[in-house]
């Protein structure tokens, strides 16, 4: 495994098991799966509706929690009771502390939740604070106002969204760049099936999925890929032995469209699918 130092000095795996849409037994023996394989990091989300059945699933592996790197969100909905809900994901997971917790979205009073945040912060009980879903003006208005610079911003990122703009300026302010939907959403066989990714796959003896998510990782970015099936689950983790070149990487990095599918605040069709959560 890899790491990314946060900027508060706490070390998170470059490579942890997403959970988004996972549900009952589903979920929980994903989550085994998943841990089996190697994983070291799992995240979750209040909004998911699945944290009591990750935590059954970090149960039924039977490993040690201090070995584990858990992230969760506060949903926009809960920001007036920010710290109510965060212990009750301390309930839901079975764990005294959380190792990174987000403000899942800029909607409602995240000042307000923010604020919380910091106080679990201060008080111990989370190891890091970040945010998801943050564009940068958004970003850099809460830290212009607040004590603690967000550790983390989890956002949309993948081959076709590569999120450049948005990861130079948490660069600027060392704010670590984590990456849901890191196979995409919806194109996902489009991505698969470019010429590039198949070439390098054919090259390197690696899945389509291998090659993404390690160009991703080379470029310091985190990544949460999600499934169900235990041989994919391995296959997404096994990415560290192998690299690809300058000339590959810039050849990837051409590749992309620069368009959130999903992580774009001001599409009605976002607002929309938020408030349903």
């Amino acid at each position: 495994m890899e790491y990314l130092t946060l900027n508060n000095g706490v070390q998170m795996p470059l490579v942890g098991f997403g959970t988004f849409m996972l549900g009952g037994e589903t979920c929980t023996n994903a989550v085994a799966s998943a841990i089996e394989s190697g994983y070291r990091m799992i995240d979750t989300a209040e909004a998911y509706g699945n944290e009591k059945e990750v935590g059954e699933g970090i149960k039924v592996s039977g490993i040690d929690r201090k070995e584990l790197f858990l992230v969760t969100k506060v949903n926009f909905k809960s920001y007036e009771n920010a710290e109510r809900t965060v212990l009750q994901s301390f309930k839901n997971l079975k764990t005294d502390y959380i190792d990174l917790l987000l403000l899942h979205w800029p909607f409602a009073n995240y000042y307000s939740a923010w604020r919380s945040l910091e106080k679990l912060y201060a008080d111990g009980k989370i190891r890091a604070i970040g945010v998801s879903n943050f564009e940068p003006d958004q970003l850099l208005d809460l830290i212009a106002y607040n004590k603690i610079v967000p550790t983390v911003n989890q956002i949309e990122t993948n081959l076709y969204c590569q999120r450049s703009i948005e990861r130079s300026w948490m660069d600027k302010k060392q704010v670590a760049h984590m990456a849901y939907a890191p196979l995409g959403q919806g194109n996902r066989n489009e991505m698969f099936g470019e010429p590039a990714v198949l070439a390098l796959a054919k090259k390197y003896g690696k899945t389509p999925a291998q090659i993404l998510l390690r160009f991703l990782t080379q470029k310091g970015i985190a990544v949460i890929p999600r499934s169900t099936q235990p041989q994919h689950i391995k296959e997404n983790f096994d990415l560290f032995d192998f690299s690809l070149n300058d000339e590959e990487m810039e050849k990837l990095s051409g590749l992309d469209r620069r368009e959130p599918l999903i992580g774009k605040p001001e599409t009605p069709e976002l607002v929309e699918f938020s408030l349903t959560w």
